[in-house]
């Protein structure tokens, strides 16, 4: 068997945006974090969908020159998002009595059910 498969790594991906988000992961098994959008709108991303015709308006996934001399990111940006979300998953791993994210991993016992949102949800 293929090292890779024999200890799978659990992931989530999709509207991954904060610190909070990272920890409700953690708690819930995840062992890897992907982003995606955050980071692209912080490079002045306007989510127009046209990735894959090369017609990018603001310059960030086309190879035209015309249209990447529109790109006005930088990479501190990016850093700074970053930055941000550690910060507040710090706090949050503190808050919570946890010296690293391997220790929260799986730990589900440590979330609380919203009660109100659950009372809302009438399914």
């Amino acid at each position: 068997m293929h090292v890779a498969r024999a200890h799978p790594l659990p992931q989530v991906d999709g509207q991954m945006r904060t610190g909070r988000d990272v920890a409700i992961a953690a708690l819930l098994g995840a062992e890897e974090f992907g982003f995606s959008t955050a980071p692209l709108i912080t490079l002045g991303c306007i989510m127009m969908r046209k990735c894959h015709t090369n017609q990018c308006p603001v310059g960030i996934a086309t190879q035209d020159p015309e249209l990447r001399a529109k790109f006005a990111g930088e990479p501190e940006h990016v850093l700074n998002f970053f930055f941000m979300v550690a910060e507040e998953m710090r706090e949050i791993m503190a808050s919570l009595g946890f010296a690293s994210i391997n220790e929260m991993v799986g730990r589900v016992d440590m979330l609380e059910m919203d009660e109100e949102v659950v009372a809302a949800n009438h399914k």
